[in-house]
């Protein structure tokens, strides 16, 4: 056992009487050391309730035989940093999570972990150290937040974060008095879990399970659900089985995995996130995972649901509907079956006796919403590299769209247009030097979007930044611009008034300017200086990569 370098031969005899120190037994100190990854937060929504299920799957380590020992990670709230500098580091506590998960794993030699995660970037960072360290390994989600409801009987609405987000907008415009704003952020986030639509920590929880690395249920069964809880205690008990086997995160998450991950987010119609965080995790691996191959799977699968924000029906509607092993087995043609997954079994084996309850939450192939995935890759000369939109959340009339580019150098200027009624139907709203490098941290625009939604303007405006966009931003909104304007991409030769035409379909992001004229504007400007000069969010201005490869350190 790996942990044999802190516990055997006379010369570890200091190490054991440590590990006596922390109360164990001679008996427990021969068994397996198994590390219990708990990202628990009190300023979390999301995880605020982890402790509990870390006492659950310690007691399911115990259950198979082994000695649990818990550590924490950093967990960042994406929606409570939205809009002010603490969005700057949100994407940068990724790298931070996989950094400190190895370290720790390391220093104290553990056999295995057993990874408890749920909100936005601690479920890539942990899987990014998951296959770094390739120790036997398993995921378990806290699981996703109840819808709110607002309103009384019958007539009640079921609500959410991004319900609150649009709000703004129908305030800012008087459809909506601030009296009844406040009555809506009261019941909007009901209590624990991840936000409840298919936003960026649900998707990454689905696709957890979808990639193999996660038992049945953690993606979608209710945070407040008791079955939470049954779950964790298995999963830990199912870490031991692993490291019996000697399975670990490498003989799971390989190219055909990752492959069936991506089937399921074209399905789910998931976060665009889930493609940053992906191609992190596939280059962590050793992975070649292309932004083209992610067009070639989307143009292949249908989308068999709309979850908020692209419907209304919520993850605890996925659940009840069959989960993800039911959307699997509605996608089992486009899949790889013989995949491993943690459980032990093959997908053909785990999904043979699934069944989906619900076909309008999770339709058939026959009867999908479309017949091709929720998210696209666009290329063209604003975007050599490729930019990333969830086609599944644009209206029809957004689809194709050619419209003047009105340009904003922060996320702040652009909002602030936005608020003061400055963009007008047919525009496109630029927001630039906002990518990983020159945010720094590749903010999220939410806010931008959920005020054209909230105006009612989602289906006139168009958005495109080098920035990310929210899980739970609907509309034409384009993201990941990659060159960034801060590596002198294309986008940064943008000026108002340019022609920018988006064809969603044909994969199409252009400005109607030639090559010649965008070289010379390009060589026209002065040298990107990092906004920010000090501490953490320096260093990673001078180490993060393009969002095209996942915005990993390089």
């Amino acid at each position: 056992m790996k942990s044999d370098a802190i516990k055997k031969g006379i010369e570890r005899a200091p190490h054991r009487s440590l590990l006596h120190a922390l109360g164990l037994t001679t008996a427990e100190i021969d068994r397996p050391f198994i590390g219990v990854v708990n990202s628990f937060t009190e300023v979390v929504p999301g995880h605020m309730h982890l402790r509990a299920l870390a006492e659950a799957v310690k007691a399911g380590v115990r259950r198979g035989g082994g000695v649990p020992f818990e550590f924490n990670t950093i967990a960042v709230c994406d929606g409570i940093t939205m809009n002010h500098q603490g969005m700057k580091y949100s994407l940068p506590s990724r790298e931070l999570i996989a950094d400190s998960v190895e370290i720790m794993a390391e220093a104290h030699a553990f056999d295995g972990l057993v990874f408890i995660t749920n909100c936005d970037k601690i479920i890539p960072g942990m899987l990014m150290a998951a296959v770094r360290l390739n120790l036997p390994s398993i995921f378990i989600s806290g699981g996703p937040m109840m819808a709110g409801r607002l309103g009384d009987g019958d007539g009640a609405k079921r609500v959410d974060l991004s319900s609150v987000f649009e709000a703004v907008g129908r305030v800012s415009r008087g459809q909506m008095t601030e009296a009844e704003l406040k009555q809506l952020e009261e019941v909007a986030c009901p209590g624990c879990g991840s936000c409840a639509g298919m936003f960026t920590a649900n998707t990454m929880n689905c696709l957890t399970e979808a990639m193999g690395m996660a038992l049945v249920g953690s993606g979608t069964i209710p945070a407040v659900d008791a079955r939470r809880l049954k779950l964790a205690n298995e999963t830990g008990r199912q870490l031991m089985e692993l490291l019996a086997s000697n399975i670990r995160p490498r003989d799971i998450i390989n190219r055909a995995s990752i492959h069936n991950a991506f089937v399921v987010d074209m399905a789910l119609g998931g976060s665009t996130n889930s493609v940053l965080h992906l191609m992190a995790v596939a280059y962590e691996a050793g992975i070649d995972f292309t932004l083209p191959m992610i067009n070639n799977i989307s143009e292949e699968t249908p989308c068999l649901c709309r979850l908020r924000p692209a419907g209304d029906y919520h993850i605890e509607d996925l659940d009840r509907a069959g989960g993800i092993d039911g959307v699997m087995k509605e996608l089992k043609e486009h899949l790889n079956l013989e995949t491993r997954t943690v459980s032990g079994k093959s997908v053909a084996s785990l999904i043979a006796g699934s069944r989906v309850v619900d076909g309008e939450v999770i339709r058939s192939a026959a009867s999908a919403y479309s017949a091709k995935g929720g998210i696209a890759v666009l290329f063209g000369n604003l975007a050599p590299e490729g930019a990333v939109v969830k086609r599944s959340a644009v209206a029809p009339e957004m689809m194709v769209h050619r419209g003047p580019a009105r340009v904003f150098e922060s996320e702040e200027a652009a909002t602030a247009a936005i608020l003061d009624g400055n963009i007008k139907a047919g525009d496109v709203l630029v927001i630039r030097y906002e990518g990983p490098k020159g945010g720094p941290g590749m903010r999220e625009m939410l806010t931008p979007t959920s005020l054209l939604s909230g105006m009612g303007m989602d289906k006139e405006v168009a958005v495109i930044t080098d920035g990310r966009f929210s899980g739970a931003t609907r509309g034409a909104a384009i993201g990941h611009v990659s060159p960034e304007a801060a590596s002198k991409g294309p986008i940064a030769a943008l000026a108002d008034g340019d022609i920018v035409k988006i064809d969603i379909p044909e994969h199409s992001l252009e400005v109607e300017l030639s090559d010649r004229e965008i070289a010379k504007r390009l060589a026209h400007l002065t040298e990107f200086k990092p906004r920010v000069k000090s501490g953490y969010l320096r260093y990673y201005t001078e180490k993060v990569g393009s969002a095209s490869t996942g915005a990993v350190f390089k």
